[in-house]
């Protein structure tokens, strides 16, 4: 990692210490093990302190709960196989590499980027893979899944280092969750607890509250975030990364799975290419005819045609969904390029990409355990509801306000990765001292998402940081969590600088943030 670092600015060489100092970490299997392991020695002795706090929202004192105790130590063994079953990347990630496995080993992926590379201007990949990640929120989680890989391997494929393709589209991922040109799950999802925040202090103003609240600065910010992210990428990032060397990927990467993807498309490969196009086409008028009519089986049943979409079981399952949008052409393309015999070539391509997934399998485990025992311990609600009085009492009003309430989110976030538990535990604290303030819910809850997307990509809490090591892992293999941070800590800066600017700007304005939704709260 020391190509192209000759000249160092104040800028690299805070990025180099960062990595110097992440990298003295453990492997990432082993500090999500070693964190599990304070979590349970800090239940233990901040319930022996008595440290409680009062629910927010709720008459409830919360107590930190001691893990070490016999009921506790029974927790730990009894639950240690649902906190690895349940955890939450490992389901989505394995069930997408399935349909994603058999569009890789056929060969598809290998001739689209070929296509892709070949016909694209080679100045905006970097920007169309920001753009492409932020969009990708409306696949869920899928986004973190799909698209890194892939931008690793475009940035393989023009000759650039992989990690920086990798960086750029983790960045659009991470933003996207709050940032789109159109309506997601997140939105759904964030308005319902802002606006069961904000009838505890009114009720009349809550019911004009909808989903669409934020729209009009998240439809804004994907243009922004875009532009702020190539910048990123292609002037901070990759000149530090510096040039790639393959002798950096990890032993076992195997010359049979090389590609040489800046050579012509064959005339089989071209009429592989339309065929799983053609698939792709009707795969996806089958998907959509599953809840876009009124009486289709996937479709929602309560509010307006828009919430009958949104809130619809159709959305709760993108992840198999697209997983057979993967497998559907993968297995077109294998059939017409013969690179797909049989029922057992399907199998076997299934199972190899199983295998590479053994490492974030193991991940999967260690951090299962720490995000269970965290969550037990009640230390996540301890740190937010104290992290919100330190604020309050900072007394601080109008755009200080704003700033500082983003600065709590975003510390809270290294801590909570989870945005909608986060935004459970805060909104209910938030929302109604804003209120107060003059602020409305719908400023409050975009201040919230800001914070939370910006600095979701350096912390190893994020519950898709352990596979996005992976991903990285089979470019770089002594990569480590140091080395992820240092990459992604130019960009977490930038868009928390930036967006938070465009967000003030915003306010001073006096812009709507959605349909109905002003800045200022008059009750």
């Amino acid at each position: 990692m020391e190509n192209g670092r000759s000249k160092k600015g104040l800028l690299q060489k805070f990025l180099d210490f960062v990595e110097w100092l992440g990298n003295k970490l453990p492997h990432p299997v082993t500090l999500f093990a070693i964190l599990a392991g304070l979590t349970l020695l800090a239940s233990w002795l901040f319930a022996s302190m008595g440290v409680s706090v009062q629910h927010p929202g709720e008459e409830e004192t919360v107590s930190v709960t001691n893990l070490l105790n016999g009921e506790g130590i029974n927790y730990i063994f009894s639950t240690m196989t649902d906190n690895f079953i349940n955890f939450a990347p490992l389901g989505v990630v394995l069930v997408t590499m399935l349909g994603i496995g058999v569009a890789e080993h056929s060969g598809l992926i290998s001739a689209a980027l070929r296509g892709f590379v070949l016909s694209i201007p080679k100045s905006l990949i970097t920007a169309g893979l920001v753009f492409a990640g932020i969009m990708s929120s409306l696949a869920s989680d899928a986004g973190y899944v799909v698209l890194p890989p892939l931008g690793a391997v475009i940035f393989l494929a023009l000759g650039r280092h992989p990690i920086a393709g990798l960086a750029a589209a983790f960045a659009g991922v991470s933003a996207g969750f709050s940032a789109n040109l159109l309506i997601s799950g997140t939105d759904v999802m964030l308005a319902e607890l802002s606006t069961a925040a904000a009838q505890t202090i009114d009720p009349a103003y809550a019911e004009t509250m909808n989903v669409t609240m934020n729209w009009f600065f998240i439809a804004a910010s994907v243009f922004m975030l875009t532009l702020v992210g190539w910048f990123v990428s292609d002037k901070i990032v990759e000149p530090r990364l510096g040039k790639y060397n393959s002798a950096d990927a990890p032993e076992d990467a195997g010359d049979d799975e090389a590609e040489d993807y800046m050579a012509p498309l064959t005339k089989v490969e071209k009429k592989g290419l339309w065929a799983a196009f053609i698939s792709v086409v009707i795969g996806l008028g089958l998907a959509l005819s599953l809840v876009v009519f009124p009486n289709s089986p996937m479709r929602g049943t309560e509010g307006t045609y828009m919430d009958t979409i949104i809130q619809s079981p159709f959305m709760s399952s993108l992840v198999p969904i697209i997983a057979i949008l993967f497998f559907i052409p993968g297995l077109v393309f294998g059939m017409v390029t013969r690179s797909i015999k049989n029922d057992k070539d399907v199998a076997n391509q299934m199972s190899k990409t199983m295998a590479s997934m053994g490492m974030f399998i193991v991940l999967a485990f260690t951090a299962g355990q720490f995000v269970a025992y965290f969550n037990e311990s009640n230390l996540g609600l301890v740190i937010g509801v104290n992290g919100a009085d330190l604020l309050e009492n900072l007394n601080l009003t109008g755009i200080p306000l704003i700033i500082g309430f983003m600065v709590v989110t975003a510390f809270i976030n290294l801590f909570i990765g989870s945005a909608s538990a986060k935004w459970a535990m805060m909104a209910p604290i938030f929302i109604p001292i804003m209120m107060q303030l003059g602020y409305s819910p719908e400023l409050t809850t975009m201040a919230y998402r800001v914070a939370d997307s910006s600095t979701n990509i350096i912390t190893p809490l994020m519950t898709y940081f352990a596979i996005i090591i992976a991903f990285a892992q089979q470019y770089v293999r002594n990569i480590g969590i140091g080395t992820l941070i240092s990459v992604m800590l130019p960009y977490s800066i930038c868009f928390f600088v930036f967006w938070a600017v465009m967000l003030i700007v915003w306010m001073l304005i006096g812009l709507p943030l959605g349909p109905g939704a002003p800045i200022h709260y008059e009750g």
